[in-house]
């Protein structure tokens, strides 16, 4: 049967021009099938958080295992998996808040960042300059060391559709490792970009992006990636350079170096860096070719006339926006800042793009100056997690949870404060969202684990 229609006769219907698809067409923003039809049962979800308590507590002797710098849990989310300073990877059953196993020799340094691959194999890297892969059903030993990079590893990224490992460092490189051809030697791997102050690198959900933050307060993003590709140097078309009165930071080759940010496991002593300018006009003629860079200086309340770092990058799970903490040269402000993605082709042929814009942001507690603190996505992009002081704070893109499709600003709006945890005696670093459950993790840095769940 044909759907009632409205009285109104200025109504054209819902299959008429103007009516209810074109309704559907403007709310999806141009993003097509990435908006979920199912997006009504993401409210009940973000319901339960606002029951959240302090479920369980996990504490741990720092003696041991020191600081917790990463939490990640396995897809199906039966594993949470903590990555800790002193060269231990730990493992809980999060649902029973129970220790499963310590790798207490995971690594000979700090444990940076854990990233799994599928419900049972999962990598780790460190300080030691080395990647470890593992798997769930033998942890006695590693299932193979991957070495390239030759200085602190700090985040790995895997890319589902050709099973390549994305791995990035503090010497600037960004290696590709192909985990098809994997052996107990290792794997074979290249070097696929090279830059100056890297702090960190992600992959968008489609993997059609990747985004790099530095610590000179810059954002760099290939366009159209192609990680098969071979890159040269001095082969990325040039997109924009914004508000940049310098791009001498950024390069193909060379040496690398960053800005020490405070913390013992986040330092580096560099010496003498060559430098390449980038002086190439913009190429973003008609369609972008693969692996086009992209140079962003995001705008950060406060810090229009500073320099800043960007410390932590986060992806919406859908790829519509990406999550960055800033913090000041001085280290006297810190924020957490919402960036929407604006796709197509620029307003003029003439005039390069833009493909960032900032929708949300927030001040956050100024508090453990120097350490990196690692915020998330809720698995629905509905709220964020931030470490807040020696807690949490969960964030909404308006006091309803909505998901940002549907509360875009049109200008740069707060991040409102839905809930505030609180249940750790130092620093908070990382904080992650259950993939499956409606649990959230944190990690502080005298080493407790917390775990957070509703309470009726």
């Amino acid at each position: 049967p044909e759907p009632p229609r409205n009285s109104d006769p200025a109504d054209p219907g819902p299959g008429a021009p103007g009516g209810l698809f074109a309704w559907l067409r403007g709310r999806c923003l141009g993003r097509g099938a990435a908006v979920d039809p199912a997006r009504d049962t993401f409210g009940a979800m973000t319901g339960l958080y606002g029951a959240i308590q302090p479920a369980d507590s996990v504490s741990l002797s720092t003696r041991t295992h020191g600081a917790v710098f990463n939490l990640e849990y396995s897809p199906d989310g039966s594993v949470l998996t903590v990555a800790c300073e002193q060269t231990e990877v730990l493992l809980f059953d999060p649902i029973s808040s129970k220790h499963i196993k310590t790798l207490s020799e995971a690594h000979e340094d700090c444990v940076n960042n854990i990233r799994f691959l599928d419900n049972r194999l999962f990598a780790t890297c460190s300080d030691d300059t080395t990647i470890a892969l593992w798997d769930l059903r033998k942890l006695n030993t590693k299932v193979c060391t991957l070495h390239g990079h030759t200085s602190w590893v700090k985040n790995i990224e895997y890319d589902t559709n050709t099973r390549l490992l994305v791995t990035s460092g503090f010497d600037g490189n960004v290696i590709i490792w192909d985990t098809n051809r994997c052996t107990e030697d290792g794997c074979p791997h290249k070097k696929f970009f090279h830059t100056r102050f890297l702090m960190r690198m992600r992959l968008t959900p489609d993997c059609s992006k990747m985004l790099i933050s530095t610590s000179s307060g810059y954002l760099l993003i290939l366009h159209d990636l192609d990680l098969n590709k071979s890159l040269e140097v001095g082969s990325y078309p040039i997109l924009r350079a914004r508000r940049t009165t310098s791009s001498s930071d950024i390069t193909s080759s060379g040496s690398s170096g960053h800005r020490a940010v405070g913390s013992p496991c986040h330092q580096n002593n560099s010496g003498p860096h060559s430098e390449k300018t980038l002086s190439r006009p913009s190429q973003r003629e008609g369609g972008s070719p693969r692996n086009s860079l992209e140079v962003l200086t995001p705008e950060v309340p406060g810090e229009r006339d500073r320099g800043n770092c960007i410390t932590s990058l986060q992806l919406h799970p859908k790829g519509w926006a990406t999550l960055l903490r800033c913090s000041s040269n001085t280290d006297d402000q810190e924020w957490t800042c919402v960036y929407e993605f604006q796709e197509g082709a620029p307003v003029r042929p003439v005039s390069p793009r833009c493909s960032l814009r900032l929708t949300h942001c927030i001040e956050e507690a100024n508090v453990g100056r120097g350490y990196i603190k690692e915020l998330c996505f809720s698995p629905d992009g509905r709220m964020i997690s931030s470490p807040h002081g020696f807690g949490i704070r969960l964030l909404g893109f308006d006091a309803h949870c909505s998901e940002l499709v549907d509360c875009l600003p049109r200008e740069a709006s707060p991040l409102r404060e839905i809930r505030s945890l609180y249940s750790h005696n130092d620093v908070v670093l990382t904080t992650k969202f259950s993939p499956t459950h409606c649990q959230i993790a944190s990690g502080c840095l005298s080493g407790r684990v917390s775990l957070y769940q509703p309470k009726f």
